[in-house]
């Protein structure tokens, strides 16, 4: 939803309604995952996708029904359904979307939202989209890491057990996005019920430590891939804006002095680019004591175990050695900075997700995990 903020913002700054589409469910093969996001104006212009064009038109159509009858509807699209090749989905998988009518009135909290995500601060939304009762469709809780935003009184139980369930689980949604349907059962209040809860949080870092032409395709990677980029060398006459005009944040330090004093996560990537030991050692040494998601360092083979000789050196155990990857990347065959900086991201994301790196012609099961 990130990459439609400005349009939406503007939309509802100026008061036009409109629908927001959110997937709230998948089976099987279904294009798009979970939180997947389409809008749809009162004037007919579409934003961002639900299922990257399989069902778009069914889904346009509903949104525009939203808007007039100004009510929230779910419908269900896949090979269950006698309309699933009229709509388009043809690659054999099911997918649930929740649409709801989206202005100052029906979703006083949106700005809120909006701000949260410019600013990176965690929020997670809490709504009700499937019901019984036409009147609970909708229902809403907004709640940050340490306060509720809004929610719907009205609710009763539903409010006091989703904040119980939410700050329960705050640890969680302040580490990863992530979505989920709940049943309301699991909530202790009606079991014919489902909740979907989205939470919104800061982009992923991507710590870049070096300024030569491999980081300079890896930073600009990094950030296409979603990624919060922060480029860091020590040397002033290659770290320059120039070089980096993109990234999120450009630093002039000594990579471990840097590493020592900024926030990292579990979702955090660190590459070692510089390529020169007396930047590599330090801050491969504090990086394999971090809790991040990934640490690599460029060079060769004979560069890795001249590496691996001086960070047992300096300390660092068998044990942190074996979450260092080095040579960085997966095997692609790369040549260029470019193409590195892929086989760099590739690897990220494979340690990221858990895949296997394998060609998908070669494995046999679902797709998306």
């Amino acid at each position: 939803m990130r990459e439609l903020l400005d349009r939406l913002e503007a939309w509802y700054r100026d008061g036009r309604t409109f629908a927001l589409a959110t997937v709230v469910s998948t089976l099987r093969s279904a294009p798009r995952d979970a939180g997947a996001v389409m809008a749809v104006s009162a004037d007919g212009v579409a934003l961002g996708s639900v299922s990257g064009g399989c069902v778009e038109g069914a889904v346009y159509e509903l949104a525009l029904e939203v808007i007039a009858e100004g009510r929230p509807r779910t419908a269900a699209y896949g090979i269950s359904d006698d309309d699933a090749l009229m709509v388009g989905l043809t690659c054999g998988g099911t997918l649930e979307v929740y649409v709801e009518p989206v202005d100052p009135v029906r979703y006083p909290e949106f700005l809120e939202l909006v701000a949260a995500l410019r600013e990176g601060r965690p929020l997670a939304v809490a709504t009700v989209v499937a019901t019984p009762d036409a009147d609970r469709l909708g229902a809403r809780v907004v709640v940050g890491p340490d306060r509720e935003v809004a929610g719907d009184e009205e609710s009763g139980p539903f409010v006091l057990a989703l904040r119980e369930l939410l700050a329960a689980d705050r640890t969680t949604l302040a580490r990863a996005d992530g979505e989920a349907l709940l049943p309301v059962e699991a909530l202790g209040v009606r079991q014919d019920e489902i909740v979907f809860v989205r939470s919104h949080v800061p982009r992923p870092r991507l710590l870049v430590f070096g300024s030569n032409d491999y980081a300079v395709a890896m930073a600009r990677m990094g950030a296409l891939a979603g990624f919060r980029v922060t480029v860091c060398d020590a040397r002033p006459v290659f770290a320059t804006a120039e070089r980096f005009p993109d990234v999120d944040e450009l630093v002039v330090d000594w990579p471990d002095r840097y590493l020592a004093g900024t926030r990292v996560d579990g979702r955090t990537a660190v590459c070692v680019l510089t390529h020169d030991p007396k930047f590599d050692v330090p801050v491969l040494v504090r990086a394999l004591r971090l809790p991040v998601a990934y640490v690599g360092a460029m060079g060769s083979r004979r560069a890795h175990a001249d590496r691996l000789i001086r960070l047992r050196e300096a300390g660092v155990t068998e044990a942190e050695l074996t979450l260092l990857h080095s040579p960085i990347g997966l095997d692609l065959g790369a040549r260029t900075p470019q193409e590195t900086a892929i086989a760099v991201l590739a690897e990220i994301i494979q340690a990221r997700h858990g895949g296997s790196a394998r060609p998908l012609s070669l494995t046999d099961g679902r797709i998306h995990r």
